[in-house]
């Protein structure tokens, strides 16, 4: 399943680049702003609780409970840019809460751009706790509900409103040669970088 996951994501990085560049999605006043202090600096993200309440609601139990805080962005895929970079609870039993309900993006109408934040997964409703940060246009990653197969994407849920510069360093950071299985061989951090703490913001 964990090759199922990257190969879907691979698929999505064979977009044109030229697509890449656009501006983070302003957050309205609902949003939830949550701090990621991480060992390269502070990610900024608003959390969309009113678009995709199920998906957001759950990332802030995670907040809430510290059970991201000593976690890592493990995983980094794409150049420069473009591409996205993966963290969070890595399967932990000791961290994981029970898998969620998939929001796919044609009901939330949010859509994998710059920025965005969106859950990890296998199968539909398999996602806990574990998510990935998307520098430029995917919308490959978004529901394709005219496709066969498993057509439902990912569940964006927040969107990155500073520290971008972060995300980029953390997609830029030198790749095992040797970690990681499969298609991910190559893609796991050398040193991944560790999520010290994750904090709502007032």
């Amino acid at each position: 399943m964990i090759r199922q996951f990257a190969l879907f994501l691979l698929a999505a990085l064979s977009l044109s680049p030229a697509i890449a560049q656009s501006e983070p999605a302003a957050p309205n006043p609902a949003d939830v702003r949550v701090a990621l202090d991480t060992e390269k600096g502070r990610i900024v993200v608003a959390v969309h609780i009113d678009r995709a309440p199920i998906t957001a609601g759950n990332f802030l139990k995670y907040v809430d409970q510290k059970r991201l805080d000593g976690t890592q962005f493990y995983r980094g895929v794409g150049a420069a840019d473009y591409g996205f970079v993966q963290g969070g609870a890595q399967n932990d039993p000791k961290r994981i809460l029970p898998p969620i309900r998939h929001e796919p993006t044609t009901q939330t109408g949010l859509t994998h751009d710059e920025g965005a934040l969106s859950m990890a997964r296998y199968a539909p409703g398999s996602a806990t706790g574990d998510f990935f940060v998307v520098l430029g246009k995917m919308p490959a990653m978004d529901a394709q509900p005219q496709s066969a197969g498993d057509n439902q994407g990912f569940a964006v849920f927040a969107h990155v409103v500073d520290g971008l510069d972060v995300v980029k360093a953390i997609l830029v950071a030198p790749k095992s040669p040797t970690r990681g299985e499969g298609v991910m061989k190559g893609q796991m951090l050398e040193t991944p970088v560790k999520i010290l703490t994750a904090r709502r913001l007032p």
